[in-house]
């Protein structure tokens, strides 16, 4: 939409939209390049998917790697992503965001975020490079970038429903057009007014997982029958008013499922965690109909989900009590149910409803193959640390793929900058990051990109942002 004579209800050099950890880094850097930034968040909390994610952040050449020689390079990570990708990433964007790796890693240090001591080794990856925040979930990374964001002096204003973009005459972006005190799931609800960025908007919103419509158009597959990890807010409207103004849509049928995820619980909950710390990588993951493994537990996101909807799989994740040292949300998924634990693997079996002596078989096989070094089987990366799963007790978690990543979005250059059609031009005025873009993770993303791509392109949207 064209200003003309446009009213403003306030003013700030740089409008961000969107309170997870790109909108938040965004909003951190334009501040300390001198500008005066706001940041609009829809929902009645901030931090929306990045809250609730599991705190898990790639890096190349890290700290915790060294001190277990684990070799790894921003190349191999490169690799690792474009294999995930099925090539089809921007390699320029893939590239940054595993370049930028080890200096985002410091930067959240200096902020105040705490780690775990260990390093993960998460599906797809080449090598152990996952750092997990020190409570386990996103939240370790959001509260202290909302700290900063107070210390600087940068409002993050709540129930504030961003709507369309205002242009100038010369197409350049002057402000957005909100609902203030708005009510989610409620379209029209609330004041409208229109806020100006006098140098430019950041748009970081993040993805449409839980937009059952707008998800249906670019897969019929993906009905409201399919649960997501998302919460409640992660809709398309942000992604929509880009594409209305001919911003170029990326991938936007790439949508990645949750392998981890757990039958038990509604959402993204505590089960996921558990599975991709423990019931992946120290475990095995079976049909329960049939009691054999069918898939390499460590392959990337989408190799695993398509596997585990084959044929009507039932999948059940099973690890031992020796391979649930890293499980940190193991209390509270036995608490509610979610992961089971049993004296025995017989009583893991009739549980399940796996027939027992498949299972043995399955065990046994896996044994053999640490004894080897090699899952000839699946092609599974077999660190030192795993053992056999023999030493009880046992637990299990029963799986169910759910909607979690949205691959696709607006095209964004180096610099952040938002691409046009039809002169593929950037549109002035307009930078993005975070899950509202595509190219980044072509097919497939690795699990524990999204944080560090958020946090790079956000930074790198933020500095671009003051200088407009």
């Amino acid at each position: 939409m064209l200003s003309d004579q446009q009213q403003w209800h306030e003013e700030y050099d740089v409008v961000v939209i969107g309170s997870g950890f790109a909108g938040l880094a965004a909003a951190i850097e334009a501040k300390q390049a001198g500008s005066s930034v706001i940041v609009l968040e829809k929902m009645p909390i901030p931090g929306g998917n990045s809250a609730i994610s599991g705190g898990l952040l790639a890096v190349a050449g890290s700290p915790l790697q060294e001190s277990e020689s684990i070799n790894d390079t921003p190349e191999l990570m490169f690799a690792d992503m474009m294999k995930a990708g099925m090539g089809i990433n921007h390699p320029a964007l893939a590239r940054i965001v595993c370049e930028g790796s080890l200096e985002t890693l410091r930067w959240t240090l200096s902020l105040g975020v705490e780690y775990k001591k260990n390093i993960n080794h998460l599906g797809g990856h080449s090598v152990p490079r996952t750092y997990n925040t020190a409570c386990g979930t996103g939240s370790g990374i959001v509260q202290p970038l909302l700290t900063k964001c107070r210390e600087l002096g940068i409002p993050i204003q709540l129930k504030t429903k961003f709507r369309h973009f205002i242009q100038g005459e010369d197409r350049r972006i002057e402000g957005v057009n909100v609902l203030l005190d708005s009510l989610v799931g409620h379209d029209n609800a609330g004041t409208p007014a229109a806020i100006r960025a006098c140098k430019s908007v950041v748009l970081a919103c993040g993805g449409f997982g839980n937009d059952v419509k707008f998800r249906l158009l670019q897969d019929p597959r993906l009905t409201d029958v399919v649960d997501t990890t998302n919460q409640r807010g992660a809709t398309a409207e942000g992604l929509v008013a880009a594409l209305q103004i001919n911003a170029i849509p990326i991938h936007l049928s790439w949508i990645q499922l949750g392998p981890w995820a757990s039958f038990d619980e509604k959402g993204w909950g505590v089960g996921s965690i558990f599975t991709m710390l423990a019931g992946f990588p120290y475990g095995i993951m079976v049909d329960a109909k049939t009691g054999r493994r069918f898939v390499n537990e460590m392959s990337d996101r989408r190799l695993r989900t398509d596997a585990m909807l084959f044929n009507d799989r039932i999948p059940v994740a099973i690890v031992d009590s020796q391979g649930v040292q890293y499980a940190t949300t193991l209390e509270k998924c036995l608490k509610r149910g979610v992961v089971q634990k049993f004296n025995t693997l017989e009583e893991l079996a009739t549980f399940n409803s796996i027939p027992r002596v498949e299972l043995k078989e399955t065990l046994e096989r896996y044994r053999l193959s640490l004894v080897h070094g090699r899952d000839i089987e699946f092609g599974k990366p077999l660190s030192q640390d795993l053992k056999p799963i023999e030493t009880p007790p046992f637990y299990s978690i029963r799986l169910l793929p759910k909607v979690h990543h949205c691959m696709g979005g607006v095209q964004i250059n180096e610099r952040a900058q938002v691409i046009s059609f039809p002169d593929y031009e950037p549109i002035p005025g307009l930078y993005a990051a975070g899950e509202v873009t595509g190219g980044v993770h072509g097919a497939s993303r690795l699990g524990s990109n999204a944080i560090v791509d958020c946090l790079v392109f956000g930074r790198i949207a933020g500095k671009s942002a003051a200088q407009s």
